[in-house]
């Protein structure tokens, strides 16, 4: 019944479909759930509450060092900015800790060259017991592009199947009504299982620019589950991404507490290899030179925001513990990430690119994309080798420099 319904959705009238022309590029900024989740307590902990004042600071960290420039634009709110509805049914911030309201702090981020995303739930209320939309998804929508808001991310919790299947298409509508460019963020296939016949990724690409896929957990252990549904379900999940609609495995973790520095890169390599949206949620002002190294680096975001938009895939997996994936790019370069899941001690992984279907006609040169280093020469039966830490990875970046002439038969 629900996929019937879905269908009828999809079907029903063109006014559905988002066609607003965002995100041709998967997005990058900053949120504040994992590092600040709902921590509204500004007496306790002013400095790290959720608050106007909270906002305004990352938008400065954002603008002032580097994270503008490298494409780092959207400062997003989640959960726990609201502070209720007023007499006409309008959302309103809380006004102890927002006391300019929304729109004001959409004024400060685009004055400093950055966007403003914002957070929403289809229930009844959102994950965190604030008011939800169900019953005013239009109003809201009009609230939010008032605001001047850029993004919207709209959750799932306290809504049902049939409530989603008819909210988060209707959500869709009403931003494309306002008349503003709002990016429509997507949980609904997160609280469905992620996958068909639950999930309409056809209708998704329609209707969302990115949509969350499974539920994650925010741990080493939870980057490597998110990895592997990615991974077993890349059939499903590959051929959908896309310029303007994006696969979401969810924020970086990179810059907390709970990954190691060979972790921090795995993720950072991992996530651009499956061209996904680069959300950091960490706190900018005291971010360690070392994680802001891995979060700035120039190749590994001109990979992550290539023009062509393909996710990338697994490709092997060795009984050695050690996987490549493999990303197309344009001008024929390619991304490739070896990963080791060992947690012993260096590994030296011998191939060479025949192995990995290259062609036999060209000569290629491969960069690394963390050290810099330049291998050139590489033809398919050339063996190489590269020493891959324990749970980290070693990153190609791959490029032609000749094609080679094949004597004929």
């Amino acid at each position: 019944m629900l996929l019937k319904t879905v269908l009828l959705l999809a079907l029903a009238s063109q006014v559905l479909v988002l066609e607003n022309g965002l995100l041709r590029k998967p997005p990058m900024g900053w949120l504040a759930w994992e590092r600040f989740r709902c921590n509204i307590d500004c007496s306790e902990d002013p400095k790290n509450c959720i608050s106007e004042q909270l906002f305004m600071e990352m938008a400065d960290r954002l603008a002032q060092d580097g994270w503008r420039d490298l494409g780092y634009v959207y400062l997003n709110i989640d959960d726990c900015w609201i502070g209720g509805r007023d007499a006409k049914g309008n959302l309103v911030p809380d006004r102890k800790r927002f006391p300019h309201g929304i729109a004001f702090l959409a004024d400060y981020a685009h004055s400093l060259g950055l966007k403003l995303g914002i957070y929403e739930d289809l229930g009844n209320f959102t994950c965190m017991g604030y008011p939800g939309t169900l019953d005013k998804v239009v109003q809201d929508a009009q609230t939010f592009a008032e605001w001047k808001v850029d993004m919207l991310k709209l959750d799932g919790c306290y809504s049902t199947p049939q409530e989603r299947a008819e909210g988060y298409p209707k959500m869709a509508a009403a931003l494309n009504a306002t008349g503003r460019p709002i990016a429509f963020s997507c949980s609904w296939p997160a609280y469905e299982g992620g996958l068909p016949p639950k999930v309409n990724y056809t209708l998704l690409a329609d209707i969302c620019n990115l949509w969350r896929n499974p539920m994650t957990s925010r741990t080493p252990g939870g980057v490597l589950s998110v990895l592997d549904w990615f991974v077993t379900h890349q059939d499903v999940l590959q051929p959908i991404a896309g310029p303007g609609h994006w696969n979401d495995p969810d924020m970086l973790l990179i810059g907390n507490f709970g990954l190691s520095f060979e972790q921090a890169r795995a993720q950072m390599a991992l996530w651009t290899v499956l061209a996904a949206p680069l959300f950091m949620s960490t706190d900018l002002r005291t971010i360690s030179a070392q994680n802001m190294d891995i979060l700035q680096n120039p190749l590994m975001i001109k990979i992550n925001q290539d023009p062509l938009g393909i996710q990338g895939r697994r490709i092997l997996k060795e009984k050695s513990h050690i996987e490549v994936y493999l990303r197309p790019l344009a001008s024929e370069a390619s991304a490739i990430v070896f990963f080791s899941r060992r947690m012993d001690m260096p590994y030296h992984y011998h191939s060479s690119l025949a192995r990995l279907n290259f062609s036999s006609s060209v000569v290629y040169e491969a960069q690394d994309v963390y050290t810099g280093d330049i291998i050139s020469g590489l033809q398919d039966k050339t063996n190489f080798t590269v020493i891959i830490n324990p749970s980290g990875v070693v990153m190609w970046y791959l490029y032609p420099i000749r094609k080679l002439e094949i004597p004929q038969q």
